[in-house]
C-alpha cells in the first residue's frame, strides 16, 4: 500500500512516525509540508518528502489529511481533482469537520472516494494511540482502520460521537499527563528528584492500564488498596474534596 500524508505537524508527523515504528517500509510513504525544515527528520528516516501535496496524492492507495481546520478547505480543493484520478481512500484527521463537509470537497462528479474521519492522539507516534475512525463512505473495514490497529486500539463510532471521543482519546491525553505532572511535583515534594517521581508515576499510570486492559473494573481495583483507615482512602479523599473528580468531568464536558 502507498500511502500519502499531508502536513507533518504534531498527528501528521505522528502518525508517519508511528506508521514506520510498527514496520511499514518507510518508501511506500510520502509526506509534504510547506515549510521544508519539518520535512527532514522524515526524510532522514527514508520517506519521500515534498512540499508539493498534488506529489503526494498521485500513486497513493491511502491518503491522510492532517493540517488546521482552517486550512483544509483549500487543501481539499487543490488535491481533489488528484484524490479522484488515484482513486485514493482519504482519512481526514481535523477537529470540527463533518461528513457532509468530506462529501462535498471530494466530489468526483457525483461519484465520492472512499472517506473517513479519524482522530488518533499523539501517542499513534510510539504505537500507543486511542484512535476513533467514522466511515463517511465505506465501512469498518476502510484501509485507514487496519493501518490504525497498528498504531494502538481503535474504535469505529459514529459521527455524532466524535467530539465527545476527541474529549476523552485526543483532549484526553493532555489530561493525563497533566495529572502524571501534578503527581511528580508531589513526588517532588514528599522527597524524589523530579525524574525519578516522573518515571515513578508514568509506571504506575502504565500498570493502572493495564489491569483495566487485563479486564479489572476500576473501582474494584481501587477498593483492593483502600483498606479501612489507610493512606490511599485518606488521600482519594483529600483529593475529592479538591474537587477531583468534578474537575476531570467539567474538563471533559468543556472540551467538547
Amino acid at each position: 500500500m502507498k500511502i500519502g500524508i499531508i502536513g507533518a505537524g504534531a498527528m501528521g508527523g505522528a502518525v508517519a512516525s508511528g506508521l514506520v515504528e510498527s514496520g511499514i517500509n518507510p518508501s511506500d510513504i510520502t509526506i509534504s509540508n510547506p515549510h521544508v525544515d519539518k520535512l527532514k527528520v522524515f526524510g532522514d528516516k527514508g520517506l519521500n518528502v515534498t512540499v508539493d501535496n498534488l506529489e503526494v496524492c498521485r500513486g497513493a492507495d491511502l491518503l491522510f489529511v492532517a493540517v488546521k481546520p482552517w486550512i483544509l478547505p483549500g487543501v481539499a480543493e487543490e488535491i481533489r481533482n488528484a484524490v479522484c484520478e488515484a482513486g485514493a481512500a482519504v482519512s481526514v484527521i481535523a477537529a470540527g469537520i463533518t461528513g457532509e463537509d468530506l462529501l462535498r470537497w471530494f466530489d468526483c462528479g457525483g461519484k465520492v472516494p472512499v472517506l473517513s474521519l479519524s482522530m488518533p492522539n499523539t501517542a499513534v507516534k510510539c504505537g500507543q494511540s486511542m484512535t476513533f475512525v467514522v466511515p463517511v463512505t465505506g465501512d469498518e473495514n476502510n484501509p485507514d482502520v487496519e493501518l490504525y490497529r497498528r498504531l494502538g486500539d481503535v474504535s469505529v463510532i459514529e459521527e455524532r460521537l466524535l467530539p465527545a471521543a476527541t474529549s476523552l482519546a485526543s483532549c484526553g491525553i493532555a489530561y493525563a499527563l497533566r495529572y502524571i505532572r501534578a503527581a511528580t511535583e508531589g513526588g517532588v515534594q514528599l522527597g524524589f528528584r523530579a525524574s525519578e517521581a516522573q518515571r515513578i508515576v508514568a509506571q504506575t499510570v502504565k500498570g493502572a492500564a493495564a489491569l483495566l486492559e487485563d479486564g479489572a473494573h476500576a473501582e474494584a481495583e481501587i477498593d483492593k488498596v483502600t483498606t479501612p483507615g489507610g493512606l490511599t482512602i485518606r488521600g482519594l479523599n483529600a483529593m475529592e474534596q479538591s474537587g477531583f473528580t468534578a474537575a476531570v468531568v467539567n474538563g471533559l464536558i468543556n472540551s467538547k
